[in-house]
């Protein structure tokens, strides 16, 4: 029986053994929780002072556990967030076992640090327990996708506005240039036109910008030599931004190839020195530097609109006064602009902006107020094997060889103004309100050896499906498209890449002139 007795104890030691060895473990497993976690970890009494502060604080708020124990958290709260702190901790103590709550704390440098905390209540300890994740980064890529989610909203809105408008000016500068060739010797219904001419050319080339801001300008994508670029744009710029601004560069030596339209690139340059000169009012140091970049995931992820890869970067830099965040915020909306009224659009950098992101690129900006800025431009590299893009032809312009042309336009004003150049022009002309009423006169056979149609129009035959039924039944067609909207912008559309020839609203006569013989003679 003693014996029996002896082994009932020994086991009862066992089981109390391996219970002290389980709880043992349990807390060297939270030991180890508690000093390794990144987030914040916060023992606190009823009264608010910290009895625990996990080490991560060093971290998250730059002071270490040493300095907040025994304190009250008082001296660590931002100040609004003292009453919702209080009214979170007696909500706890009456029951509600977890609460989740924003509170910021208060960095030892003074910025900031926006906390998401659970918190919950131990009656037996009577102690709060908080766990507070550090939510500056993704408040930071919040923030940041919001910006960009605007920019995209003001990027439809203006593109949209600026189509309509394109479609007005198309009426105005077409009459106009037919009413210029019949003014005869009076000089001044003749300053009139002249006048009214130019006026609508300033429009369209507001829309222009508007359109670039959009990122649907027609882009002629082409290989770029950007030292080569900035070589033979230095002169101009020493010109435009006069003996006050020295010009520096420092260009990398086995610099990549980048891919984008020239025009543009030197445009963008042209507008970043000139915001940099009013910057510095007319007098500092401008450095144009160039340099190869590979931008990899992690960046990617902090930039999102923007894709790992290898990237041509250009910068700008400026000793001028800087900008401060809430600037910055808002430079690339169109018509924001710091210069007093009269100086400037506002949309230089919009169009910087826009061209960048239709070529797949980055655009990224670095100021402080009083210590200038830098603006840096990464355009794709281009593929090893790809070539530079050919000088085109000069295309000569020929006389009209009587050919017909079919005009297709939902805009009566504007179909009406065309079909007037054409005539003038010496083309025959057949028209059709829209891509139905359009196959209809192509099916049954009418002559017709060029169709000029709009892209987007009404009803389920649109430019693009009308061109394809086109090319379908008379494969010989030669075929222009024309939009308001400009071609780059519809390029996701791969139906529409299909189609090389592409005049954008409004246009010269002179402009049509040019674009059907080259069409109709093949030489573009």
């Amino acid at each position: 029986m003693f014996t029996s007795l002896l082994g009932q104890l020994n086991l009862l030691g066992s089981a109390r053994h391996a219970r002290l060895r389980q709880t043992l473990a349990e807390q060297n497993i939270n030991r180890r929780l508690f000093e390794t976690s990144l987030d914040l970890i916060l023992i606190v009494d009823r009264r608010g002072t910290f009895i625990r502060v996990s080490p991560s604080s060093a971290q998250i708020i730059g002071y270490a556990p040493e300095e907040m124990a025994g304190k009250s958290a008082v001296g660590f709260i931002h100040a609004d967030d003292l009453e919702k702190t209080r009214n979170e901790m007696r909500l706890a103590r009456r029951g509600r076992v977890m609460r989740n709550f924003d509170c910021n704390y208060v960095h030892r440098d003074g910025h900031v640090v926006p906390l998401y905390w659970t918190g919950v209540w131990s009656e037996p300890e009577q102690q709060h327990f908080f766990i507070g994740r550090d939510m500056t980064e993704r408040n930071a890529q919040e923030d940041r996708l919001r910006r960009a989610q605007r920019l995209e909203a003001v990027g439809q809105l203006t593109g949209g506005i600026a189509h309509d408008f394109n479609n007005l000016l198309a009426v105005v500068i077409g009459n106009l240039d037919l009413l210029d060739g019949r003014m005869g010797d009076d000089r001044e219904l003749q300053n009139y036109v002249d006048a009214a001419l130019q006026a609508s050319l300033r429009g369209a080339e507001l829309t222009r910008q508007l359109l670039a801001f959009a990122r649907q300008q027609s882009l002629k994508a082409e290989i770029l030599d950007i030292n080569g670029r900035i070589a033979g744009t230095i002169s101009l710029l020493r010109r435009t931004l006069g003996e006050g601004v020295e010009v520096a560069t420092m260009l990398s030596s086995d610099l990549w190839p980048a891919v984008a339209d020239a025009g543009q690139f030197e445009s963008a340059l042209v507008n970043l020195a000139i915001n940099a000169r009013d910057a510095m009012q007319g007098s500092g140091l401008l450095t144009i530097e160039t340099e190869n970049r590979h931008l990899d995931a992690d960046y990617c992820r902090q930039n999102a609109e923007v894709q790992p890869g290898d990237y041509v970067m250009l910068a700008v830099t400026d000793t001028g006064s800087g900008m401060a965040p809430d600037v910055l915020a808002h430079v690339f909306e169109p018509f924001f602009t710091t210069k007093p009224a009269g100086q400037g659009t506002g949309l230089g950098l919009s169009m910087v902006y826009g061209f960048i992101r239709q070529s797949h690129g980055h655009i990224k900006i670095y100021s402080e107020p009083g210590h200038g800025a830098t603006v840096r431009l990464y355009l794709p590299r281009a593929p090893a094997n790809a070539r530079s893009a050919e000088v085109p032809a000069v295309v000569q312009l020929a006389a009209s060889g009587g050919e017909t042309v079919l005009v297709v336009e939902d805009n009566a004003d504007v179909r009406a103004m065309v079909v007037s150049q054409l005539h003038a022009l010496g083309y025959r002309v057949t028209e059709a309100d829209s891509g139905r009423a359009a196959l209809a006169i192509l099916e049954r056979g009418d002559p017709v050896d060029l169709l000029f149609s709009d892209v987007v129009m009404p009803g389920a035959i649109g430019g693009v499906q009308l061109a394809n039924a086109a090319r379908a039944l008379r494969p010989d067609l030669k075929i222009l498209l024309t939009s308001g909207f400009a071609k780059g912008s519809m390029q996701r559309d791969e139906d529409v890449a299909a189609f090389e020839h592409f005049l954008s609203k409004p246009y010269r006569k002179a402009d049509l002139a040019t674009k059907l013989r080259s069409v109709l003679d093949g030489t573009s």
